[in-house]
């Protein structure tokens, strides 16, 4: 019998002065077995980062037709397609060519992520930016995460300061155009 996704619950004091957003956000995120507590904490980052109204996580690894968090208007129509990790180029392709913008936040070296976009057919790549962080960053938080757990997360002029369990850990959000 296969294991089933183990559900987490984060409570995030967000304060985003960049673009004006304050919230307290009360997120249940399921983790498939397959997905490693980096890729999750990437997702909830790329939740928090991305924050507005119609905004939800996808369907998870096994819904091909969705990226790992979206955001819809208040007809069902995709405004913002959010990728986490490393997308192929053809996911790319089609998730741009439905919703107005696509970005993606990784965990992962983009030096090592932008050569595999590199002359594919994608759909509007000189609009896609790849937002990573700073190197080891998300790997910290990723090893004081827990099942139940309350954090702080500001950011000012890119920069993001996150409050967990008393420690402040601090990262640059880079940006990298895919074209």
């Amino acid at each position: 019998m296969a294991a089933g996704a183990t559900i987490y619950t984060f409570t995030v004091n967000l304060a985003d002065v960049d673009r004006g957003v304050y919230e307290q956000l009360e997120l249940r995120v399921a983790r498939h077995p397959s997905e490693t507590a980096e890729y999750m904490v990437a997702r909830v980052l790329a939740y928090c980062l991305e924050y507005e109204e119609g905004i939800a996580f996808g369907g998870g690894i096994s819904a091909v037709d969705e990226p790992a968090v979206l955001v819809r208007d208040l007809t069902g129509l995709i405004r913002a397609w959010i990728e986490v990790g490393a997308p192929d180029a053809e996911r790319l392709h089609a998730g741009s060519k439905q919703a107005d913008r696509t970005v993606i936040y990784t965990h992962r070296d983009p030096a090592k992520l932008l050569p595999q976009w590199a002359g594919k057919k994608i759909h509007r790549a000189d609009e896609i930016v790849l937002h990573s962080f700073d190197p080891g960053f998300v790997d910290e938080v990723a090893g004081r995460i827990g099942r139940r757990t309350e954090l702080s997360l500001s950011v000012t002029e890119h920069q993001l300061y996150l409050e967990l369990d008393g420690t402040t850990l601090t990262s640059a959000v880079h940006d990298h155009p895919l074209a």
